[in-house]
């Protein structure tokens, strides 16, 4: 690879010649500009304001334009002379920890190559200390006419440079921000978190410039005169109000059918969707003492039952009213002391369970009603004894 700057490594009293080297290339695209009617090239002359002639790049020099137009020529010697250290050295200052560098400094990237034989120990030497300390190096340079900020660090079996932006060119996120007040639930989080686990890592070798390969298919069709263009289905936007949560968890059902078809159908474990029923209300909690009341209605309908049962034994048997009278009192008394019973234990339950108490007391006054009927009844037949006894 060419070089394009020679220079040394500087820190402390260790100086290591090192040739600059370009770490990145545009695999860019580029276009000319042509005449449309016609399609001639439309091409950049360089021509002097003064003179109306076109200049060669070699006439072409650098010069500072002050404020009232006049221009102060510039040259490579008097760039040269210039009283900094980092003319031709790039000044380690400080070594730190990696993640002290925001990534919104970074800039273009360089290899640094040891430049000769005498520079492979110290080279080496620093490559290693890098690896040992898990620290980068904050250096300062000169490239292209000014002073610049870099970062160096260790690539493999090799020092690379990353040049930084000086701190004051970083602008402040000011009005970036959305304005309006949105919280997040913890929900959404979660589906959020489902989400990066479904899509997970991926292998940076194996992406690649999709439009890039499709502007070389079109240049290749349109030379060999093939070329017919389709039109591409833009989707509408704006103004267009999602379900947060549904999108979520149809993209992560989406990632997860995609995964798990590359993989065979042998991935999509690394993250559960559970659906959210939003607007549902909450189911009620079960009652503690529901067993308890449940038990005290029951005797409560039993014991209406007993009492409709001692009723209707009374009416038939008008033969001995008088003595089922007396059994029916007992009986009603037995009833309504067990529908009391009933009532405390559903009463007692009234902490844990309303509504199933609730219903306890209902069925004993059920039962005592019924008692009561029984009683009633039982005095009718003691009236209507005595004269079935007199027509005998």
């Amino acid at each position: 690879m060419r070089s394009i700057w020679n220079g040394a490594i500087s820190f402390g009293l260790v100086s290591i010649p090192i040739k600059l080297v370009n770490a990145t290339e545009s695999h860019s695209i580029s276009f000319r500009q042509i005449h449309v009617t016609d399609g001639g090239r439309v091409r950049y002359r360089k021509v002097c304001e003064l003179d109306g002639e076109e200049v060669p790049p070699a006439e072409i020099g650098k010069g500072y334009e002050e404020a009232d137009g006049s221009i102060i020529p510039i040259t490579e010697e008097d760039l040269a002379r210039l009283p900094i250290a980092t003319a031709k050295t790039i000044e380690i200052v400080s070594f730190v920890p990696a993640d002290e560098i925001d990534p919104l400094q970074m800039d273009a990237a360089y290899y640094l190559a040891a430049n000769g034989a005498t520079a492979a120990k110290p080279y080496t030497l620093l490559r290693e200390a890098l690896k040992r300390s898990r620290r980068v190096a904050i250096a300062k340079y000169a490239l292209r006419g000014r002073e610049r900020l870099g970062m160096l660090r260790v690539v493999d079996d090799v020092i690379a440079m990353h040049g930084l932006l000086w701190p004051d060119e970083i602008r402040a996120p000011e009005g970036v921000a959305p304005e309006a007040s949105v919280s997040v639930r913890e929900a959404e989080l979660d589906l959020a978190d489902a989400l990066m686990a479904t899509l997970g890592e991926v292998e940076m070798a194996s992406l690649h410039d999709d439009y890039r390969d499709a502007v070389e298919a079109m240049i290749a069709a349109k030379a060999g005169g093939a070329f017919e263009p389709a039109e591409a289905v833009v989707e509408p936007a704006g103004g267009q109000v999602i379900d947060l949560m549904a999108a979520l968890e149809n993209s992560v059902r989406a990632a997860r059918a995609s995964r798990g078809a590359d993989e065979g159908g042998e991935g999509g474990t690394e993250a559960e969707v559970t659906p959210i029923r939003r607007g549902a209300a909450a189911a009620a909690p079960k009652p503690v003492g529901g067993k308890k009341s449940t038990a005290g209605a029951a005797a409560g309908r039993k014991t209406a039952s007993a009492a409709k049962k001692t009723a209707a034994k009374s009416t038939a048997k008008s033969a001995s009213a008088a003595s089922s009278a007396s059994s029916a009192k007992a009986g009603g008394k037995k009833s309504t002391s067990a529908a009391t019973k009933s009532a405390s234990t559903a009463r007692k339950s009234t902490s844990t369970a309303t509504k199933s108490a609730s219903a306890a007391r209902k069925s004993t006054s059920t039962a005592a009603k019924s008692a009561s009927a029984a009683a009633k009844k039982s005095d009718a037949a003691k009236k209507a004894a005595p004269r079935k006894r007199s027509s005998a």
